[in-house]
């Protein structure tokens, strides 16, 4: 099945490529969830538009990709939940409230979507997550989770 990406699939492609997968992969997952669209000769125009979309909000090259590594990682980003005894959080941190905090600890603007989490952070204390600033570059951020 040929299908155009709309957004960012990890493992298969950027917005506005053309990927081609299997029937069920396209047809029970990434078009019901809106990743991507059927491949037409029509949709070929929709590409350009997708793609500049992409362009706009993408790192330009690897030099500013690894400049944003650096302002990156020398930070300690601290964010704030409610937590009950023992330090478990009433829900849990998520890729947004991360771009909130970094933005807050006077770090670069980031893309929630390029934001990859070992797993839910539900404690306080120390956690790690990463962030796909280029396809060669990522940067690890170091989160302090403190109850409030």
């Amino acid at each position: 099945m040929k299908l155009i990406l709309t957004q960012e699939v990890s493992g298969l492609g950027s917005p506005g490529d053309i990927v081609e997968v299997k029937d069920g992969y396209g047809r029970n997952y990434l078009v019901p969830r809106g990743l991507a669209i059927h491949w037409t000769k029509g949709g070929e125009k929709q590409v350009s538009q997708i793609r500049r979309a992409r362009d706009a909000r993408d790192i330009r090259d690897l030099g500013q990709a690894q400049e944003l590594r650096a302002a990156i990682e020398g930070r300690q980003v601290r964010l704030t939940a409610r937590a009950g005894a023992g330090g478990r959080l009433f829900g849990s941190i998520t890729a947004a409230d991360i771009v909130e905090a970094v933005r807050a600890a006077g770090g670069p603007e980031l893309d929630r979507r390029r934001i990859e989490l070992p797993g839910h952070i539900k404690t306080t204390g120390s956690h790690t997550a990463t962030v796909r600033l280029h396809p060669e570059v990522s940067a690890k951020i170091n989160l302090e989770v403190v109850p409030s």
